[in-house]
């Protein structure tokens, strides 16, 4: 089998400036922190289009969509379209002071639902907080008639609602974690005290000033991977990670409570009320199973065989670097590697976060 590339940092030339800031997240895999790493490790590359198969937070997308590349955005849970629509394929709108004081209160004369009070009491929030996730759920599908404007005012919610939860993720029903009266050595307690309010403010100003317009007709889906477009110059691949003992990061699952805000009117119809913290009805991927997961990946490098492909990447994963290498090179000539150590939330020890190139 040919062995990778090593390859090498550019220069300080192929740094690129980023003159629309990516907002902050604490969403668990977001590559945020190493979009100047990708992009020394890409730019040299021949493209001018980019299909992001699973976007996620869009922070590479927007890295290229800063670069002036054509970017076609894709994730198959909505409220990470959600965040692709805001922030990729918006061009121009942004939430106003008026339109967000629109959102956060109250409105006379309107009948709220109380769908999240009734269903996840003591679960995730407290009875005020869910309140209030309700009233601006509302306010939010029904007050703001811009689909862009829409899609920013969940962005800056789905935000204040990760940032409120101990660990960020909404897998246990650990409200307690939150309200115990208890000795704490960290300051965690400050960040989940902070009014929703407060939270979401800031996160819709940081939204506001990432949107701009980079004179090309981007554009944010909801597909499965395997039913993306073709045809774009560059593919970026950024999977689910799978570690080494067969057990998967679900995203569906570990942000369920977003996705069915993202479809508020018809969450009710998607859980699985067994489950002590209410997730969605469980669905099954390719991409979480160790039986399934290279015939996932051997489905999208086929789909893409005609375009470079760019695999973000961890060394302790399932396939193995060398499972994914070999597959490569059955459909391009060349890969080359790069490697980026990498510590990552909730793992024991670190990591190196791998980027293959293949042409």
């Amino acid at each position: 089998m040919q062995q990778p590339r090593q390859l090498s940092l550019f220069s300080p030339a192929s740094a690129l400036a980023f003159n629309y800031p990516f907002p902050s997240t604490r969403y668990q895999g977001s590559k945020r922190s190493l979009v100047n790493w990708i992009w020394e490790q890409v730019c040299h590359l021949p493209f001018d289009t980019v299909l992001d198969v699973f976007g996620g937070t869009g922070a590479v997308s927007h890295l290229f969509k800063n670069a002036g590349k054509q970017v076609i955005y894709n994730d198959f849970l909505a409220f990470n379209w959600n965040i692709g629509l805001a922030l990729i394929e918006n061009r121009e709108a942004k939430l106003s002071q008026d339109e967000i004081d629109l959102v956060l209160n109250v409105q006379d004369g309107l009948q709220y639902p109380n769908f999240i009070q009734n269903t996840f009491g003591g679960i995730y929030f407290t009875d005020a907080e869910n309140a209030w996730l309700d009233h601006v759920a509302y306010n939010i599908d029904h007050l703001l008639l811009n689909r862009y404007k829409q899609a920013l005012a969940r962005f800056a919610l789905f935000q204040a609602c990760i940032i409120k939860r101990p660990y960020n993720l909404f897998h246990r029903a650990n409200l307690y974690m939150r309200t115990a009266q208890v000795e704490r050595s960290f300051g965690n307690k400050i960040t989940w005290d902070t009014p929703f309010e407060m939270h979401f403010r800031g996160f819709a100003a940081e939204a506001n000033r990432g949107v701009f317009d980079n004179g090309r007709d981007n554009q944010a889906m909801c597909l499965d991977a395997l039913e993306t477009p073709v045809g774009a110059d560059l593919i970026y691949i950024d999977p689910p990670y799978l570690n080494r003992k067969g057990t998967g990061v679900d995203y569906r699952d570990f942000y369920h409570f977003l996705e069915g805000l993202a479809g508020y009117d018809t969450w009710h119809a998607r859980i699985d009320y067994n489950s002590k913290h209410r997730r969605l009805r469980p669905q099954k991927s390719l991409w979480n199973s160790p039986a399934t997961i290279m015939d996932a990946f051997e489905q999208l490098f086929s789909r893409h065989h005609e375009s470079i492909l760019v695999i973000s990447y961890r060394d302790d994963g399932l396939p193995t670097k060398a499972q994914l290498i070999k597959l490569l090179l059955k459909y391009k000539k060349q890969v080359w590697e790069a490697a980026q150590p990498q510590k990552y939330a909730l793992a024991h020890k670190k990591s190196h976060e791998l980027l293959l190139i293949a042409r």
